[in-house]
Parts: structure tokens; C-alpha cells; sequence
């Protein structure tokens, strides 16, 4: 094995154990700090940003890929109106690069799964006052949920306020914005439905239509 090989060798195994160290999981003294870490639950290596643990709920069996970003309020050791501020379910899966940015409550179902580079957050910047920088002006909040058993695809974004069913697929790089309902399939930026689930009649294109 050349010198150049070697190297590689060598950094691909040390990047293997920096993974496997680095890796948040149930039982680690960085898990301990959450409000709730399910058994079975892993947030991997590496990780772009975390604090606020203390008011983050894990359920169990829950797999969060690696360079997440998640947060609880404005900077570390700032205390929250609200505990927990967000809580993610049992057997979840949120893809890489995903980020969960909360100030009061998002909510996130059991059995969620999301593709890489979804953003989901209860705050926006206000923009009312053109006379001040819109960084500088207050940030409202509003609360975020996303119900049982659904699919947010690729680079989905989630926005305050947004209320999201259970059983619902969100088509990859949709932003969601308000409601929808319950086992329906939306996509768009602002999100709308385009199927629905008929009882009796399955999967239908909003407006009747199989």
C-alpha cells in the first residue's frame, strides 16, 4: 500500500471512529442533558448545531441524521416559556442536514420520517416597521405540529403556524405555510392538497378525480 493509500486508510477509519464516539444516543452523557431521550434514539455525527437540550423531548427508536441543526430560543442557556418547546415522537427519521429552529412548541408525531434538508420553525421575522432593520424587529411565534405517520420530502420548509395532519405526504421542496388536513398528498410553495384519501373510494385528485 502506497503512502497516499495509506493516508486514506487511515483517515477513513479515524472519520469511522469519530462517528461512532461523536454520535448522540440514549445512555451518553450528551443525552443525558435532554428532557427525554427515548431508548434506541440517535442524533449522528457530525452535528452543525445543538443547544436548549433541556427542553427537547426524543421518543423512542428515533434516527436524526448527521449536520443537524437544532435549537431551543435565541442563544444556549436562554429559558423558554414553554416545556418542553419540541418534542419529536417514537421511530421517527429526520434526514441529513435537517434543521428544527424552536422558540414555543413544534410538535413533531411518532412515525414521522423527512428527507434531507428540511427547516422546521415556530419563528419568523417581523417586517412591519420599514424604518428598522427587519433583523431587529420582533419575531413572532406561533406553534408548529406535524401529525403521525408522515412524509415531508426533500428540502421541505415548515413555517409558523403550520399545522400539518397525520398520513400526509409533502412533496420535496414544498413550503407549508397553514393547514392540511388529515391522509392527503400536498406539494407547492404555498402548499395545497392535490389528493385526498376518500373512504370508500381511496386516493383521489383534489377536486373528485382519481
Amino acid at each position: 500500500m502506497g503512502p497516499r493509500a495509506l493516508a486514506a486508510t487511515l483517515l477513513q477509519r479515524g472519520w469511522e471512529r469519530a462517528s461512532r464516539l461523536g454520535t448522540v444516543h440514549a445512555g451518553s452523557r450528551r443525552a443525558r442533558a435532554f428532557g427525554r431521550f427515548g431508548e434506541g434514539s440517535f442524533i449522528a455525527f457530525p452535528i452543525t448545531v445543538l443547544y436548549g437540550e433541556r427542553w427537547i423531548w426524543i421518543g423512542e427508536g428515533t434516527r436524526i441524521g448527521p449536520n443537524l441543526s437544532l435549537s431551543v430560543g435565541m442563544t444556549p442557556g436562554q429559558v423558554p416559556v414553554s416545556d418542553p418547546v419540541v418534542r419529536i415522537g417514537d421511530r421517527c427519521v429526520i434526514g441529513r442536514g435537517s434543521g428544527i429552529v424552536a422558540h414555543l412548541s413544534v410538535e413533531i408525531g411518532d412515525d414521522v420520517w423527512t428527507g434531507h434538508y428540511v427547516y422546521i420553525t415556530d419563528q419568523n421575522h417581523g417586517y412591519e416597521d420599514v424604518t428598522r432593520p427587519i433583523g431587529g424587529q420582533v419575531q413572532p411565534e406561533r406553534p408548529v405540529s406535524i401529525g403521525a405517520g408522515s412524509w415531508l420530502g426533500h428540502g421541505v420548509v415548515v413555517v409558523p403556524g403550520a399545522t400539518i395532519g397525520r398520513h400526509v405526504v409533502v412533496a420535496a421542496n414544498s413550503v407549508v405555510a397553514g393547514e392540511l388536513p388529515d391522509n392527503c398528498v400536498a406539494a407547492g410553495n404555498p402548499a395545497r392538497v392535490i389528493r385526498r384519501y376518500v373512504e370508500g373510494e381511496g386516493w383521489v385528485r383534489d377536486g373528485g378525480e382519481r
